[in-house]
């Protein structure tokens, strides 16, 4: 009975929801290798393939994306600090240039080289940056979902107004995210082919889809890996010009 009760207070409590679903993703860190197939308006694709690493507690991690191909993109990177308390710290890497960016807040809406992800993208939604809300439920692909709305607090800098949330009942995991400027659709990002994962559900393959530049970027992730051993050190500006 306590079981059944927790359950339905679960059901109606939006945060609780995605507090879950950020719960059952945890890991002490993450490795994956992704191929990116960008498909411009005009169809015509360009392929990138980025090596990802993760470490820390959801809202309190650090994270390095960095391409491996082609070889013209190779060694770009981007070092993701994130904070509980507070929008992230990002730099970008560019080995041509041999010198480090930081990404500046106001730059975060602009796509991350030649994807259809935007800095902002690659930041961890903490829970504590928004406030959220339940619209209902709906069935995607087959599986029942809640459908939640966020709307980023005051203190969180955002180029979203709301956002619109698709959580799997049965494994808490996303499977969908419509993003809003106001009240127009700017960037949709769809999670498909959740598999299970050293206990995880992971989505293996991740959709984005850029509304204003009718553009979408397909990632697949192969080569995943959860609560491996990597080093603090490797998460650092001086990491990122060494090319670790």
């Amino acid at each position: 009975m306590l079981v059944t009760l927790a359950a339905c207070a679960l059901a109606q409590d939006p945060r609780q929801i995605v507090q879950e679903a950020q719960r059952r993703a945890y890991a002490k860190s993450q490795r994956y290798e992704g191929n990116l197939k960008v498909i411009g308006a005009s169809e015509r694709v360009t392929e990138k393939r980025w090596q990802y690493d993760r470490i820390g507690s959801f809202g309190d991690s650090k994270t390095v994306l960095r391409f491996i191909d082609p070889p013209e993109v190779k060694g770009v990177a981007l070092l993701v600090i994130n904070y509980k308390n507070r929008a992230s710290d990002q730099w970008m890497w560019t080995p041509a240039l041999q010198r480090e960016r930081r990404i500046a807040l106001q730059d975060r809406s602009t796509r991350f080289f030649g994807t259809d992800f935007s800095f902002e993208d690659l930041e961890e939604r903490e829970a504590e940056h928004f406030d959220f809300r339940l619209l209902g439920e709906e069935k995607l692909d087959g599986h029942d979902c809640w459908k939640l709305e966020s709307r980023p607090r005051p203190t969180r800098t955002s180029q979203y107004t709301r956002s619109h949330l698709w959580i799997r009942k049965d494994v808490h995991a996303y499977v969908r995210v419509d993003a809003f400027q106001k009240d127009t659709l700017f960037r949709r990002i769809l999670y498909r082919d959740l598999q299970e994962l050293e206990g995880i559900w992971t989505a293996r393959q991740i959709e984005v889809f850029d509304a204003k530049r009718n553009s979408r970027t397909v990632l697949k992730l192969d080569k995943v890996d959860y609560n491996i051993a990597v080093k603090e050190e490797d998460f650092t500006l001086q990491a990122l010009r060494r090319g670790l």
